[in-house]
């Protein structure tokens, strides 16, 4: 007990301790996590009534955020499989960073969904007991269950690593394996349940497709890592975190098979839409054309498909991602292209237009914004402290004084 009390201290004085850049880094969160604060506390003054959503489009930019953020956490996998799997070594020195983005990215999920109920009392339904969540014929309670369930699987494989690190010992394969190969089954099912949610709708056209799971996939195989390879480079300039170029190589290749497999299965579906040309392909017409002078979401998803096709040629050919410029372009373009795939992109084409035929043309509010600016600033807070932590304890200047 003595020994994980030196341990939690240790930890404070790691995030209470650094330079100039990093204090003024957290004062940003702060003032973020500020603004978010007050966007809600009016949200739940006035209600949902503070957002444009309504009954023609009852889910919107939360929801929205809600499902690029499953995305990012379910990459991790990414890098348990070549790590865990096939014991690649350069991937295995870099996979705990991904599943502290993953832990982040999950707490962002929960807070969209919490935001996204309107009231903070509603959250209470979802537990046993005390609501009604209606397991196991609810869609939503098996996501908000598989959800929960990464997140401990992440939290528990994270501390036990640093907590054996710390102490200057190797993890114990008895412990760490097991825990590791259940949580490759369980990402994966985060970003299935979450497309099972979608498409389950018959009412909805636009997301009643097969294929919604895998293009899930595929893209949460591309934006995730995005993330991971920039992460990577300011860990390995700041924090002098030794990362090797062949884990930044090779997870770079692997996003771009993702890639290919994520524009063919976009234009697979836009085939058998507009090929069919039922009374259904309005949804995507309006995507990708608009219908009559409603033309919102027209210019996101050109920018949203340019963006993705320019990032796959820059990481399909190897000239090109292994140029550190072209590398974080390509990063930055797969990640803004997917946002608005999975954002815009997906939750408002599905209502619009609504069941009865109505075209209401949604934009966010203020107070969604700033909403989302504080959920996002609480994100970036808590990978902010993980990395403050984990980093020291990796490169051996953070550990127990019996091993100094």
């Amino acid at each position: 007990m003595t020994g994980i009390l030196q341990f939690l201290k240790g930890c404070g004085r790691q995030v209470a301790t650094g330079n100039k850049a990093y204090f003024l880094w957290l004062g940003a969160l702060g003032a973020a996590i500020l603004v978010g604060a007050v966007g809600y506390w009016h949200q739940a003054q006035l209600g949902l009534l503070a957002t444009n959503m309504r009954d023609q489009v009852s889910w919107a930019f939360y929801i929205g955020n809600f499902t690029f953020l499953v995305g990012v956490a379910a990459a991790a996998v990414l890098l348990v499989i070549p790590a865990y799997v096939y014991h690649w070594g350069p991937i295995k020195e870099v996979v705990l960073l991904g599943e502290l983005l993953a832990i982040s990215a999950l707490a962002m999920c929960l807070l969209f969904i919490m935001v996204d109920m309107g009231r903070p009392d509603r959250l209470l339904h979802m537990f046993p007991g005390l609501g009604t969540p209606n397991w196991p014929h609810s869609l939503l309670t098996w996501d908000a269950l598989v959800l929960n369930i990464y997140l401990i699987l992440n939290v528990t494989v994270v501390l036990y690593i640093l907590y054996q690190a710390y102490n200057g010992r190797e993890p114990a394969k008895k412990i760490l394996v097991p825990l590791v190969l259940i949580s490759i089954p369980v990402s994966i099912s985060t970003h299935t349940v979450t497309a099972f949610l979608y498409n389950g709708m018959a009412a909805r056209p636009f997301w009643n497709a097969s294929i919604l799971a895998p293009r899930f996939l595929a893209s949460a195989f591309c934006s995730g890592p995005a993330v991971m390879i920039i992460l990577f480079q300011i860990l390995r300039r700041t924090a002098k975190i030794p990362i090797k170029d062949e884990a930044i190589w090779k997870v770079a290749e692997l996003m771009s098979y993702a890639m290919f497999f994520n524009l063919f299965l976009l234009g697979a579906e836009v085939f058998k839409e507009f090929y069919s040309s039922t009374q259904e392909v309005r949804y995507t017409q309006y995507l990708w054309f608009g219908l009559g002078t409603h033309k919102a979401l027209v210019p996101y998803a050109w920018f949203a498909l340019a963006a993705s096709v320019a990032a796959f040629f820059i990481f399909v050919i190897p000239r090109l991602r292994t140029n550190w410029v072209l590398l974080n372009v390509g990063c930055l373009l797969i990640w803004a292209g997917v946002y608005i795939e999975k954002g815009m992109g997906l939750v408002i084409p599905g209502m619009t237009p609504d069941t009865l035929g109505e075209i209401y043309e949604y934009t966010p509010t203020g107070t969604e914004w700033s909403v989302a600016v504080g959920i996002f600033g609480v994100g970036f807070l808590v990978l902010t402290i993980l990395v403050k932590i984990s980093v020291p304890i990796l490169v051996g200047t953070f550990k127990t004084p019996a091993t100094h």
